[in-house]
Formats: structure tokens, C-alpha cells, sequence
């Protein structure tokens, strides 16, 4: 196992126990009180969960296994390193974005009963700073896992979870908040800030 690996690891296990108190608690208030509007599909679960496979299952069996080792490859240390600030900048826009979330968060294409719309802390200047989020951990996957299948695997099935799933939850969002949320799509960006403001 390569230092480079040893970090994507780290940085797998950091997400992970950040994501779990969310998810149980997501869990937990959909038992209760259910969606109130959703808008999750079969397709949008399905590339969920090759999304999920291509970023978390696919580089573990390209770091533990022999089985992807005909992909291998080496890479300059100093993409490595920058890999390292990928997965640096992923944890912190995935921290900053629970925290400001907070309760009304969710891993599908849903809103509860009294969601609020969201537009201090990091998503005065980012509307969708967990997808940024993913788009890091993607990044930093190519660059940690030396290995052509365990290292590109996760941009190359995220990119449709993007383009698919980002429309509906804007539209979504246009439903529900209407005018407010249109202001706030002029002011803020997606997954880049706006430079400058409209």
C-alpha cells in the first residue's frame, strides 16, 4: 500500500464517520414523518449506487486486492500531494455543509416536512457545496489510487449521477421555493462561487 493510499483511505474513513450520524438521523425522521415531496426515480437510485461503488467499493478493491493489479500505475508525487488537497478540501465542504444543512439534509431528491432554504454558512457562496464536495473526492481518487479502473472509476460514474440528479433538484427546488430560490440561483453558484455577484 502506497502513502497516496494510506491517505485515500484516512480520508475514506473521515467521510464515512461524518456521513453516519447524518444518515441515521435521515433515516430515523423518514420513519417517523416520512418525505412530504420527493422526487428520487429508479434510474436516479440505480446510479446512486454505481456512483457509490465507483468511489468508495471499486479503489478499495484496486488498494486491498490483486484483482485490478493489471491496471496499476505510478504517477508523480506531486499529484499525489495534490490529491492529498483534494481530499483536504472535500472533508472540510462536506463538514461545512452538514453543519449548515444541519436537519435539512438528504441523501435522495426530497424535502420534509417544514425543510428550510438553506443560504448562510458555505452556501452564501456555493448552492450545491456537497456535490463540490464529490467533485474533490472524485478528483483526489484519480490521484490517490494509483490504479487506472480504482482511480477513475468514480468520475466516470458520478459524472451521470451529476447530470441527471442536479436539474431535478433545482427544478425541485423552483417548486417548492419558487422566486426565492431564483434569487438565490442568480446570486450564488452551483458548485463554483460566482466571482461576482448579480
Amino acid at each position: 500500500m502506497t502513502p497516496f493510499e494510506i491517505i485515500f483511505l484516512a480520508g475514506w474513513i473521515i467521510e464515512e464517520v461524518i456521513r453516519f450520524p447524518h444518515r441515521r438521523r435521515y433515516r430515523q425522521e423518514l420513519r417517523q414523518r416520512g418525505a412530504a415531496y420527493s422526487r428520487m426515480t429508479v434510474l436516479g437510485v440505480t446510479l446512486d449506487m454505481l456512483a457509490f461503488l465507483g468511489m468508495e467499493i471499486v479503489p478499495l478493491i484496486a488498494i486491498f486486492s490483486p484483482w485490478l493489479d493489471f491496471a496499476n500505475c505510478s504517477m508523480p508525487a506531486g499529484l499525489g500531494w495534490l490529491g492529498a488537497v483534494f481530499m483536504a478540501g472535500s472533508i472540510v465542504f462536506l463538514i461545512l455543509a452538514h453543519r449548515d444543512l444541519a436537519r435539512n439534509w438528504s441523501p435522495s431528491i426530497d424535502l420534509r416536512q417544514g425543510h428550510q432554504l438553506v443560504t448562510h454558512g458555505i452556501y452564501a457562496h456555493l448552492r450545491h457545496p456537497i456535490y463540490a464536495s464529490v467533485w474533490l473526492w472524485c478528483l483526489a481518487q484519480a490521484l490517490l489510487v494509483h490504479n487506472w479502473i480504482g482511480g477513475l472509476v468514480g468520475l466516470l460514474l458520478f459524472l451521470p449521477v451529476y447530470l441527471t440528479r442536479l436539474p431535478v433538484e433545482e427544478r425541485m427546488m423552483l417548486d417548492v421555493f419558487g422566486e426565492e430560490y431564483r434569487d438565490y440561483m442568480r446570486r450564488v453558484g452551483g458548485i463554483f462561487p460566482r466571482l461576482r455577484r448579480k
